[in-house]
C-alpha cells in the first residue's frame, strides 16, 4: 500500500509539471471605451494620450499597440491628469486643495540653470498656492509658498471697482495659465470674472483683467499678445495684454449663438496657422432654450464654421499640432466625450471622422452577445475597411506578429453585428453588419448620410461619433450568432424569433429575403403567447451592399428569444431553439426539416415573453415579508432551546464525522421538479458525425439539450451530394437522455475514438484538423450546470462523472472547448474543456478523462452581467465585459498569451543613486516609458504612476522616483502644515 501511495504521489508530481506547462491564468489587456472616464490630456513631446476615470484608472495610449494602464487601490476618481516630460511629479489633494509638486531631473543633475516652476492648487479654495523650486542641485533646493489671497493681494496692489473687493465676490480660483512667451508670469483667472497677471519674480501683479461675466476659462495666445476669456452667458472676450494697470474694456466680445440666452462657453482654444486666419475651439454656448441639450463643441476657421454635436457629455479636448515641436497648423481635434473618443481631421477637407484603431465604443448600441472565431482565412480577413492616418504615435508596440488571425463578433441591440479584429492588443473594428434593412421598422435601411450639416442651418449642426444607445425597436436585438470561416456563411438570430442565414458577397445585390415559419408550438391551441409580435419582412426587394448578405429567413412562431444557434455549413443546415422548442433549417432548399416542441403544459412563463414577463411587486414584497417573519420567529426558538441541544448536536456531529471516509466533501444535490419554469427551453445544440444506430455505421446527428436536463438526438439522412439541391433532408428521432437531477443541460460535446472533439464542419477539408476516428468507441460528453458526465455510444450507458456542484456549490455558466499547447514542448497539447461558474471561477476539465486541472478566481461572483457575457476562444482564451463598455481579455494557456507590450523611451539624465551623475542623456543606459501625475478626491497621499522603468544596473526599479520621493513627502506635509495653519 505505501509503495502504490508513493507511485501516485511520482505520478501527481509529473503531472503537476504538465499542468504548469499548459495552464497559466491571466488577466492581459482591456479592449474598448473606459468607463466613466473624467479627465484627458496629451503630451505633444511623448505623442502619448491618458485618460482618468471615476474609479481611479489611468490609462496610456500611444500608436496602436501601446498601452499602459494604472489602478488606485481606493475608488478614487481621478479629476485631473498631467503628462509632466522629464519630470517627477506627485500630488496630495485635500478637503479643499489639490496641490501638484513638480520636480524635474536635470535640476538636480549638474544643470546650473534654474527654473521656476508653479502649479494650481485649487477649485474650491479661496486662495492660490504657487510652489517655486529653484536651485542647481537637489541637496539645495528651495522651495516656496506663495500665498495669494484676494483680499490682499488684488485691491491693494491695483485699483479695482468697490464690486470687485471681499473674498466671496472673487470666488474661487477658475484657471491658471503660464504666459507663453514669458514664463515669469502667470495668468489667475477668478470665478467672478477678474483676471490677473501676476510677476513670480516681483510678487506683484502687473495687470488686472476685470471682465464683468462670470469666468469658465481663459487662453493665452501663443504670441502672448491677448487673452481669450471665455464666460457663463455664452460669450468670449479678446483682451490685450501690453502694458500694466487695469483694462476696462476687451478689443472685441462676442456671442456666436446669440442674440437669445446661450449657455457657458466652458473651454476656449486659439492656435494660430503659418497662413490664414488662426482656428478657434468652442465648448459649449448654445442656444439655452432651443438647444441647451446639445454637447457641442465650435470649430472656426475663416469663414468655416461647424458645431460638432456629440450624443454624450463632452469631458474634456485638445488639439494636436503639425511639425517637429508641435507648434506647427492644427492637424487633429481629439474630443473625449462621456461614452467615446472622437478624432476630426482637420487637415482634410470637409473635417472628417478619424476611424480610432483604440478605445472605439464596443457599446454604440448595447452589446446583447458575442461570438468568437480563430484562425479566420485570407479571403474573409481582406474585408478590413481601411481608415484614415492615426495621428497619436508615441511608444514602439514590441509585442510580436499575432500568429493567427482572429475575429470577435459582437451582435448588437438595434439589430448589428459588428467585426472586430481581436489578433492583437488592439480591438479594431473591421465590418459592420445591420439586419434592420430585412425588417418594417422605423430605422430606414438606406438612411442620407447624417454627418453633413444642412445649408443655411443656425447653429451649423453636425452629428460627429457613434454612439447611439436608443433602438428604433427593441425585437431586433441579435442574441446568437455563428460563423463559419470556411464557406463565409453566417447566421444570427434575434429578440423576436428571427433566424437570418447570409452569405459572404464580393458585390452589392439587390434581393427579397422571404420568411420560412416554424410553429414550435405544432397547433397546441391550449397555449397563448403574451409577448410581443413578430417583426414584419418587407415584400420589396432591398439593396444590400457588399459584404454579408441575407438570403434566407426562418420565422420562430411564437416569436420568444431565441437562445441556441448552431450552424453545419458542410450539411447546410441551421439548428435553432427557444423557450418552446427547436428545429431545424435547410438553407439551401429554403425548407424545415424538424419542429420538436418541449413545451412544459404548466409552464405558462414560457409564454408571456421578455418583454411582458413582470412579477407583481406586492407579491415579492409579501413573500419577502413571509421570509423575514419565518427567519426571526426561528431565531428565537434557536435561542431558547440551544442550550439544552448542544451536547446532543455535538455526539451527532461525532458519529458522523467516525462514519466519513477520507474522500472529497460531496453536498446532497435536489432533484428539481418537471413543473419548474422554462424546463423546456433549449439551452444548447450541436452537429456531430457519430454512431447512434449501432458500431458499425456513423451518420450525421442533431442533439438538443433543454433547461429541465433533456437531451433529444435525431439521426440525420442527407440525400447524394449530386441531388442535395432537390431531395429532401430527413431526421428521424433515436435517443433521449434525462438527467436524475434535472439540472439544464449548457453543453454536449462527442469525443471520437482517440478520445478528441470532433472538428468544425470543413475543417478537415481545409487540412486545418485531422479525420475524426471511426474505429473505435465515441463517447457523448454532456455538460450540466452541476456535472459533466460521459455516456458511451451507441448505447448510452453510463462510463463516468465530474460532480462540479456537489463538491464546491457552483454552476457551471459558460463552456468552451481549447486546445492547450505547451510551453516547453511544441509537439505536445491536450485538449480540454474551459468552464465559468456562477462563483466567477474558471475550470480547465481533461478530456476523455474528466478530471479537473486547475482553478483560478476570475470574475466577482456579484457580477452576474460579466459572467452572463464570457466567451471562450478555441486556444484558451476568454473575453468577458467588465462595464458596459470594455472587455476584459484573459488567458488561461501559457503559450497563448495577448497583452501589450510597449515602450516609450524618455531622453532622462542620469542620477548619482546610480553613479549617472553629470552624465549625458543614453537611451540604452535610462528609458523611462511614461510618467505622469494624478490628481483625485481625499487621496490621503502623493500619486506616482512610472510604467515599465528600468535603468541600466541601477538595483531600484524606482530609481528616478526614489531620488525624489522624500523630498516629495517633505513638501507635501510642509504644505499641509501651512494649509491647516491658514486662517483667510
Amino acid at each position: 500500500v505505501r509503495m502504490k501511495r508513493f507511485r501516485r504521489h511520482g505520478q501527481e508530481s509529473h503531472r503537476d509539471r504538465i499542468k504548469q506547462e499548459l495552464y497559466g491564468f491571466n488577466k492581459t489587456v482591456e479592449h474598448g471605451f473606459p468607463h466613466q472616464p473624467s479627465a484627458l490630456v496629451f503630451s505633444p513631446s511623448l505623442q502619448l494620450l491618458a485618460i482618468g476615470t471615476r474609479s481611479g484608472a489611468i490609462k496610456l495610449y500611444g500608436a496602436p499597440g501601446v498601452e499602459f494602464m494604472g489602478l488606485h487601490d481606493e475608488n478614487a476618481a481621478v479629476t485631473q491628469v498631467h503628462f509632466l516630460p522629464q519630470q517627477v511629479s506627485g500630488c496630495s489633494p485635500h478637503t479643499h486643495t489639490h496641490t501638484h509638486l513638480l520636480y524635474r531631473p536635470e535640476e538636480c543633475c549638474g544643470n546650473p540653470s534654474s527654473r521656476v516652476l508653479f502649479t494650481t492648487v485649487t477649485e474650491k479654495a479661496n486662495f492660490l498656492c504657487v510652489l517655486i523650486i529653484l536651485g542647481s542641485n537637489a541637496l539645495t533646493t528651495r522651495l516656496f509658498i506663495t500665498m495669494l489671497k484676494p483680499n490682499p493681494v488684488v485691491p491693494s496692489l491695483c485699483s479695482l471697482p468697490e464690486d470687485y473687493g471681499g473674498r466671496r465676490i472673487l470666488e474661487h480660483v477658475e484657471s491658471l495659465q503660464e504666459n507663453p512667451v514669458n514664463p515669469r508670469q502667470v495668468l489667475i483667472g477668478y470665478g467672478r470674472g477678474i483676471m490677473v497677471i501676476w510677476d513670480l519674480e516681483r510678487h506683484s501683479a502687473v495687470k488686472h483683467i476685470p471682465a464683468t461675466q462670470q469666468l469658465e476659462s481663459v487662453w493665452w495666445t501663443e504670441d502672448g499678445g491677448h487673452v481669450l476669456s471665455s464666460h457663463s452667458d455664452g460669450s468670449y472676450c479678446r483682451w490685450m495684454v501690453a502694458g500694466e494697470g487695469t483694462q476696462s474694456e476687451p478689443e472685441k466680445s462676442e456671442v456666436p449663438y446669440g442674440h437669445f440666452p446661450c449657455k457657458a462657453i466652458s473651454k476656449i482654444i486659439q492656435l494660430p496657422t503659418e497662413q490664414g486666419p488662426p482656428f478657434l475651439f468652442l465648448s459649449g454656448g448654445m442656444p439655452r432654450a432651443s438647444y441647451g441639450d446639445r454637447h457641442c463643441i465650435s470649430v472656426i476657421h475663416s469663414k468655416t464654421h461647424v458645431a460638432l454635436d456629440f450624443t454624450s457629455r463632452i469631458i474634456d479636448f485638445f488639439v494636436i499640432r503639425d511639425g517637429p515641436d508641435h507648434i506647427g497648423d492644427p492637424s487633429a481635434l481629439v474630443v473625449l466625450v462621456e461614452e467615446e473618443l472622437v478624432v476630426i481631421d482637420l487637415q482634410t477637407e470637409g473635417w472628417p471622422v478619424i476611424q480610432t484603431p483604440y478605445l472605439v465604443p464596443l457599446h454604440c448600441s448595447a452589446i446583447t452577445c458575442s461570438h468568437h472565431v480563430s484562425a479566420i482565412p485570407l479571403k474573409m480577413w481582406e474585408r478590413v475597411l481601411s481608415a484614415g492616418p492615426w495621428p497619436i504615435t508615441g511608444g514602439q508596440n514590441l509585442s510580436p506578429d499575432a500568429p493567427q488571425r482572429d475575429l470577435l463578433l459582437t451582435g448588437h441591440e438595434d439589430g448589428t453585428v459588428r467585426f472586430w479584429d481581436a489578433s492583437g492588443v488592439c480591438l479594431y473594428p473591421m465590418y459592420k453588419l445591420s439586419t434592420a434593412g430585412v425588417f418594417l421598422t422605423d430605422a430606414e435601411p438606406n438612411e442620407p448620410n447624417m454627418n453633413q450639416c444642412t445649408e443655411g442651418e443656425w447653429p451649423p449642426f453636425r452629428k460627429v461619433g457613434c454612439f447611439d444607445p436608443y433602438s428604433d425597436d427593441p425585437r431586433l436585438g441579435i442574441q446568437k450568432i455563428h460563423l463559419c470561416k470556411y464557406s463565409g456563411y453566417l447566421t444570427v438570430a434575434g429578440t423576436a424569433g428571427q433566424i437570418l442565414v447570409l452569405e459572404l458577397n464580393d458585390e452589392a445585390a439587390e434581393q427579397t429575403v422571404e420568411a420560412t415559419v416554424a410553429d414550435l408550438l405544432q397547433g397546441q391551441e391550449s397555449f397563448r403567447w403574451k409577448g410581443h409580435t413578430r417583426l414584419e419582412v418587407r415584400e420589396e426587394p432591398v439593396t444590400f451592399p457588399p459584404g454579408f448578405q441575407p438570403f434566407s429567413l426562418v420565422q420562430c412562431q411564437p416569436p420568444a428569444v431565441v437562445t441556441a444557434l448552431t450552424l453545419h455549413s458542410e450539411w447546410k443546415l441551421v439548428t435553432f431553439g427557444t423557450s418552446h422548442g427547436f428545429g431545424l433549417y435547410d438553407y439551401q432548399q429554403k425548407s424545415n426539416v424538424l419542429v420538436r416542441c418541449t413545451l412544459n403544459p404548466s409552464d405558462q412563463l414560457a409564454m408571456e415573453g421578455p418583454l411582458s414577463r413582470v412579477k407583481s411587486i406586492k407579491k415579492s414584497l409579501r413573500q419577502s415579508f413571509r421570509r423575514i417573519r419565518r427567519s426571526r420567529v426561528s431565531l428565537r426558538k434557536h435561542h431558547v432551546n440551544s442550550a439544552a441541544k448542544v451536547q446532543e448536536a455535538n455526539a451527532r456531529l461525532e458519529a458522523e464525522l467516525a462514519e466519513m471516509e477520507l474522500a472529497p466533501v460531496q453536498r446532497k444535490i435536489e432533484a428539481r421538479s418537471s413543473d419548474d419554469s422554462f424546463t423546456g427551453l433549449v439551452r444548447t445544440l450541436y452537429f456531430a458525425d457519430t454512431f447512434l444506430s449501432d458500431s458499425s455505421h456513423h451518420t450525421p446527428s442533431l442533439w438538443a439539450g433543454t433547461n429541465g436536463g433533456s437531451v433529444f438526438a435525431y439521426q440525420l439522412r442527407l440525400p447524394p451530394v449530386e441531388r442535395r439541391s432537390e431531395d429532401p433532408v430527413y431526421a428521424n428521432p433515436a435517443k433521449e437522455i434525462q438527467l436524475m437531477h434535472r439540472a439544464p443541460v449548457v453543453g454536449i460535446v462527442v469525443l471520437d475514438g482517440h478520445g478528441s472533439p470532433l472538428p468544425e464542419p470543413l475543417e478537415v477539408a481545409h487540412d486545418l484538423a485531422r479525420s475524426a476516428d471511426m474505429q473505435g468507441c465515441h463517447q457523448l460528453l454532456v455538460i450540466s450546470e452541476e456535472q459533466f458526465k460521459v455516456f458511451t455510444l451507441p448505447k448510452v450507458s453510463a462510463k463516468m462523472k465530474l460532480k462540479l456542484t456537489a463538491i464546491d456549490g457552483s454552476r457551471v455558466r459558460r463552456v468552451g472547448v481549447a486546445w492547450f499547447g505547451s510551453s516547453r514542448s511544441e509537439d505536445y497539447g491536450e485538449s480540454g474543456l474551459t468552464v465559468l461558474t456562477n462563483q466567477g471561477d474558471l475550470h480547465v476539465v481533461s478530456l476523455p478523462g474528466v478530471k479537473l486541472q486547475v482553478q483560478y478566481p476570475c470574475i466577482r461572483r456579484e457580477d452576474v452581467s460579466g459572467i452572463a457575457s464570457c466567451v471562450f476562444t478555441k486556444h484558451g482564451q476568454g473575453f468577458y465585459l467588465i462595464s458596459p463598455s470594455e472587455f476584459e481579455r484573459f488567458s488561461l494557456s501559457t503559450c497563448c498569451v495577448v497583452e501589450p507590450r510597449s515602450l516609450v523611451e524618455v531622453n532622462v539624465l542620469g542620477c548619482d543613486r546610480c553613479g549617472g551623475l553629470n552624465q549625458q542623456p543614453s537611451l540604452s543606459n535610462l528609458t523611462v516609458s511614461s510618467v505622469c501625475y494624478i490628481a483625485t478626491h481625499d487621496h490621503p497621499t502623493a500619486c506616482f504612476i512610472i510604467a515599465n522603468l528600468t535603468h541600466g544596473n541601477c538595483q531600484s526599479s524606482l530609481c528616478v522616483c526614489g531620488l525624489t520621493c522624500l523630498f516629495l513627502t517633505a513638501v507635501l506635509q510642509e504644505i499641509q502644515k501651512s494649509l491647516e495653519g491658514y486662517q483667510p
